[in-house]
């Protein structure tokens, strides 16, 4: 059986394609990504949830990054479909886990696009912690290293082990955490109930919208706007927003938790997060 893909979405062969549509094709482009993920696997069978909980981040980072000269890491493989998808595997997609077709996972035979090969968790931040200093080695200093990983990988030590080096040595790289609320089994422990008061607390998000919002103001004063602008920031985080501090005591700038549904915003944050130099850090949330 042939499932066709939406009109926006059968005219990407590549992120290059992708780029070329307007800011606001993005939602429509993310509606027809999940319906052809489901319809697909509805019949060819595959993995279900992470994927589609990720269909319009995996929109927004090939529209803002440059893959695959930057080099996007997901964490688990389960997330890659729409990935797969976008970077020219659209009509392999129904082959998916079946033998002789295409991997289930990232695979770096497969395509150039897939920067690591990865089967389960855990593995992102320290892969693209690796390739960032590989390119800072080699003066590639234009390229991005980004690592997608969800809540249920976060929590094994050797995601923490690559957060506390990232933090050390300070290199560029973005990580991206999923935090979808889903997993084989359910989340347990402090950093579960961290990430769910960071994402319900209605005190933390008023104040998070009100310091963009006095920032976006402050930025067009003074002679190094930026400076003030990170001062602010650091202030009113340390006594309003403490539920920031894990991510920040360990030198990354955090931002979120971000709307992991709204694709346009994501745009605009993923925007602002590849001209920060460092590690930063940022939450898509359900």
């Amino acid at each position: 059986m042939i499932i066709e893909p939406g009109p926006l979405l059968a005219a990407i062969s590549s992120p290059d394609d992708l780029k070329k549509l307007a800011p606001e094709q993005l939602v429509q482009v993310s509606t027809e990504l999940r319906d052809f993920i489901i319809d697909t696997v509805s019949i060819y069978g595959g993995h279900f949830g992470a994927s589609l909980g990720v269909v319009e981040l995996t929109v927004a980072l090939h529209y803002v990054f440059n893959t695959p000269h930057d080099q996007l890491v997901w964490d688990v493989g389960h997330q890659a479909y729409g990935h797969k998808i976008l970077t020219g595997r659209r009509d392999r997609f129904p082959t998916n886990r079946r033998y002789g077709g295409m991997s289930g996972f990232p695979k770096m035979s497969e395509s150039p696009y897939d920067a690591f090969g990865v089967g389960h968790s855990s593995t992102s931040i320290g892969a693209a912690l690796g390739m960032a200093v590989a390119s800072d080695y080699k003066k590639e200093f234009d390229r991005q290293h980004i690592a997608v990983i969800g809540d249920g990988a976060m929590t094994a030590g050797m995601s923490f082990e690559a957060l506390n080096q990232a933090g050390a040595i300070r290199n560029n790289m973005i990580v991206v955490l999923n935090d979808n609320c889903m997993s084989i089994d359910p989340n347990v422990g402090a950093l579960k109930e961290y990430l769910t008061d960071i994402t319900t607390s209605r005190t933390y998000n008023k104040v998070r919208d009100e310091l963009w919002n006095v920032l976006g103001k402050l930025s067009k004063f003074g002679p190094n706007p930026q400076q003030i602008a990170r001062k602010v920031e650091a202030a009113m985080k340390a006594t309003l927003m403490k539920q920031s501090n894990l991510f920040e005591a360990l030198n990354f700038r955090y931002f979120g938790p971000v709307d992991g549904h709204d694709v346009q915003h994501l745009v605009a944050v993923l925007n602002d997060l590849k001209s920060i130099p460092g590690p930063s850090c940022c939450t898509a949330s359900r």
